[in-house]
């Protein structure tokens, strides 16, 4: 086994997503294996972490893509770091809860989507030295745009105070063992409800997009937001493509 890696004492292990279908781009293969700069998308995410102090890496991928991501993405590129190769489930959270289970010997994870490719190693210090303080730390920035909360129809009902918001990034950090806790509590507790054993509150009937809202529902603990970078885009749609082309045409990411 590799030497471990440290930020102080404590070993920080990473789970990155790569699960999803990317329906939204519109293209024959899934977003994560789309070119950006001349490399697949997802190995923009598994280098800056191949570059951190994180100590192992866990790969969470559609079932039926671990062979072809072992051999095109891992071994091809040389991504030492990627212990573990995964099968995610139909929704985010599963994954998340899969890759969780797979991380061993972490005291600290950091919970990331592969479609984000900016992340970059002065934000994951950032975040691993927060968490090792907070124990919760999710990255992000200020909203730019005026929120409006609309109803069923589609009427805005409300407008929340612009300067309260933020919008939500990867990576997300916390105390391994906590959160590893908190997924296992909250879809524990909705298997029982879709079986019918306990009713279905609201809020526990929300889909489950964030890993600090996880935390939220198991323990009602907040998490402490730092900041990200506004360059941290999420490639969803073919305009986020765009987006991210440029960037890597000023030279934002360097493979």
């Amino acid at each position: 086994m590799a030497e471990k890696q440290y930020i102080g004492k404590a070993e920080f292990g990473a789970v990155v997503l790569a699960a999803g279908s990317g329906s939204r781009m519109n293209e024959k293969i899934a977003k994560q294996y789309l070119p950006l700069g001349g490399k697949p998308l997802i190995c923009y995410a598994l280098r800056a972490f191949e570059e951190s102090d994180v100590a192992q890496i866990v790969l969470v991928v559609a079932g039926g893509h671990e062979d072809y991501c072992r051999k095109e993405i891992v071994e091809r590129f040389g991504f030492s770091k990627v212990r573990t190769i995964v099968a995610g489930g139909s929704e985010r959270c599963d994954s998340v809860q899969a890759g969780l289970k797979a991380l061993s010997g972490a005291d600290y994870v950091l919970i990331h989507d592969a479609a984000r490719p900016f992340v970059d190693q002065a934000m994951l210090v950032r975040t691993m030295e927060a968490v090792k303080a907070y124990q919760a730390v999710v990255v992000g920035m200020p909203v730019k745009d005026t929120i409006k909360i609309v109803d069923a129809y589609r009427t805005a009902v409300e407008t929340p105070d612009r300067r309260s918001l933020w919008q939500v990034q990867t990576p997300q950090a916390f105390s391994y063992p906590l959160i590893r806790d908190a997924y296992d509590k909250v879809l524990s507790g909705r298997m029982n409800i879709s079986q019918g054993s306990v009713s279905a509150s609201d809020e526990a009937a929300r889909p489950l997009t964030d890993d600090a809202q996880v935390l939220e529902l198991a323990y009602g603990k907040k998490c402490k937001l730092i900041e990200g970078s506004y360059r941290n885009i999420k490639v969803t749609t073919p305009e986020d493509l765009e987006v991210a082309e440029v960037f890597c045409s000023r030279g934002h990411l360097l493979f």
